[in-house]
């Protein structure tokens, strides 16, 4: 592989709404092309960044995202949120 070609990198996340979410998958290549076509088969939200999956990939298996991450993850968990029409647990949509 030369230097201008990039692994491709997956990053899956869990979050329970109470607690910081948590690494559960992820891998380069192959197992990131595994992980994205199971998100897929189970209607998982898809979200790329490469940047952020990148730092994602450094952590280890099961370890919460750090403080430093909380707002781009954030946005992942809103941009998801949006596609899947849930809503926070204890917020109320607002009629128009």
């Amino acid at each position: 592989m030369s230097k201008k070609e990039k692994k491709r990198t997956a990053v899956a996340l869990h979050y329970d709404e109470k607690n910081a979410p948590r690494i559960t998958a992820k891998g380069e290549a192959a197992l990131a092309d595994e992980i994205i076509a199971l998100a897929s088969e189970h209607g998982i939200p898809l979200h790329q960044d490469k940047q952020l999956a990148a730092l994602l990939s450094q952590l280890e298996l099961g370890s919460e995202i750090p403080r430093e991450l909380y707002i781009a993850v954030a946005e992942v968990l809103a941009f998801a949120y949006m596609l899947t029409g849930k809503v926070p647990q204890g917020w109320e949509k607002k009629e128009r």
